[in-house]
């Protein structure tokens, strides 16, 4: 089912644009190139001459000025070994990140495809890092030329691919071109691909049963240990907050335990830890219309960016050992189903009172936490599509970030900087609290409305003892409308590329 869509080949080479046959020329040039006194590098009038003019031609009749995002393509006569040249807008150098080259390289081969090109030329000017630059435009062009068609008819347009010309064979003209740098970014990549495919398909196909087999395959095709817990191992352990969530759906629960482990002395053990609500319906307190019901396929976006992590670093192959967990079911209405008022008690004895059942992933998280916590790990870091009051407070495109640990606080938002996936961190102001204490039990499972983001990661630090800990709220950039540079609009696998670089630094 999850089949990802690889058919690019990538080429690092020493050979010159000047020199360079192939359909599409794609030549990346910054604003700044285009402000009052300033020229183009000598190596562009070079191609330009060579050209006979097409460049500066293309650039007077467009008015193309460099600005990020923008692009304009236009045939080369003459008999030349190149069909066509376009130009990329990588907007100011001085503002440039590893993310402009993403979305200048994906918007190079969307333009190239646009132009049925099925080869590809680079020339991007160079940076004070070559290697994590080749990986960016890597990973911009996997990522932003992804389709999943899975869904849609043969019949379709939009699903006819084999009619289409596919963009085969890209050459990254040094600087640009690191072999080891685009291998990292294809791996990478595909982890990220698995997450979309997950969060993408609907839960009519990917279940908590479906999901387990998923992983369990990913498992067998990597090498990577796997234990999956049935409802009555969960019953044994005294998961009773995992399984008062899933005991209204007419699918068995699984709790997912995937690792990997180096072939030497691992440097660190780390656990993940992700939200895997396949369906959440809300319970009892159904989500009404206008709620969003029709998305909540999404809500184990947390375990999507788990699990393609686990792709990506089972391919890496770092000195760190990495455990990924999630416990897996459904939020649905039944006579089985947990009430409000119920008490149900976690497995590290807790007890917790359920004054709202759509607030559920917390209560899987809780005994996920235990799990975790008991493995004796550096650091444990959990994700989720946890709460929309993390999207009121951040927007639509920044995840929260919880810790009680300033070191792993700082190596998560580096690790997101790098990957250019945006995080904030949150506060964790323990008097917040007061709003779940219970009569009758330990705690709420809600609070007040108030700082609900906050509350929420309150409730999941009381399941985790001394193990440095984040938690993520990814609750809103797990999913695009209109999507980005490099994104389609829909699953974006946010998360992976975070946790990925945060495992291999």
């Amino acid at each position: 089912m999850l089949t990802g869509n690889f058919f690019m080949t990538y080429n690092a080479i020493e050979t010159s644009p000047l020199d360079w046959a192939g359909d599409v020329l794609a030549i990346g040039l910054f604003a700044d190139s285009f402000e009052e006194d300033a020229t183009l590098s000598d190596d562009i009038i070079a191609l330009d001459t060579k050209l006979a003019g097409t460049i500066t031609e293309l650039i007077e009749e467009t008015k193309f000025k460099g600005a990020i995002g923008s692009a304009v393509i236009t045939r080369v006569g003459g008999g030349s070994t190149i069909r066509k040249v376009a130009l990329i807008g990588l907007g100011r150098a001085e503002n440039g990140t590893l993310d402009t080259w993403r979305g200048a390289a994906a918007k190079a081969a969307k333009t190239a495809i646009g132009a049925k090109a099925k080869t590809l030329g680079l020339a991007f000017p160079s940076s004070e890092d070559a290697t994590a630059t080749t990986q960016a435009i890597v990973e911009g062009i996997e990522l932003g030329t992804f389709q999943d068609n899975r869904f849609k008819s043969k019949s379709s347009d939009d699903a006819d691919t084999d009619s289409k010309p596919q963009l085969d064979r890209i050459d990254l003209f040094a600087p640009i071109g690191d072999a080891a740098a685009i291998a990292t970014a294809q791996q990478i990549a595909s982890g990220v691909i698995y997450a979309r495919e997950l969060v993408a398909a609907p839960a009519n196909t990917l279940d908590p049963v479906t999901f387990a087999e998923s992983v369990s395959a990913l498992a067998e095709t990597y090498g990577l240990e796997l234990t999956i817990l049935e409802q009555e191992d969960c019953e044994k352990r005294g998961m009773g907050a995992f399984l008062g969530v899933a005991r209204a759906s007419d699918l068995p629960p699984k709790f997912v335990h995937l690792i990997y482990k180096p072939s030497g002395t691992p440097r660190k053990k780390l656990a993940i830890v992700g939200k895997g609500l396949t369906f959440d319906s809300g319970g009892l307190n159904i989500k009404v219309s206008g709620s969003g019901i029709e998305t909540m396929k999404i809500d184990m976006g947390g375990a999507a960016a788990t699990f393609g992590a686990a792709k990506a670093i089972a391919q890496l192959k770092p000195d760190v050992e990495v455990h990924f967990i999630s416990a897996i079911t459904e939020n649905m209405i039944s006579g089985k189903a947990m009430r409000p008022g119920d008490i149900l008690t976690a497995s590290n004895g807790k007890t917790i009172e359920v004054n709202n059942t759509d607030a559920e992933g917390r209560l899987t998280l809780a005994d996920a936490l235990v799990y975790a916590d008991a493995l004796g790990t550096d650091a444990i870091v959990d994700l989720a599509t946890l709460t929309g009051a993390c999207v009121v407070a951040l927007g639509n495109d920044i995840a929260g970030l919880w810790s009680d640990t300033d070191e792993l606080a700082d190596g998560l938002l580096a690790a997101a900087k790098t990957a250019g996936e945006k995080y904030w961190r949150m506060p964790l102001e323990d008097s917040y609290f007061d709003a779940m204490k219970s009569t009758h039990a330990d705690m709420k499972n809600t609070g007040s409305r108030a700082g609900g983001s906050i509350t929420a990661a309150l409730f999941l630090k009381k399941f985790v003892k001394d193990t440095p800990w984040a938690h993520l709220d990814i609750a809103a950039p797990v999913w695009s409308d209109k999507g980005s540079a490099y994104t389609p609009a829909g699953a974006t696998g946010f998360g992976v590329r975070t946790l990925v670089n945060w495992v291999m630094s």
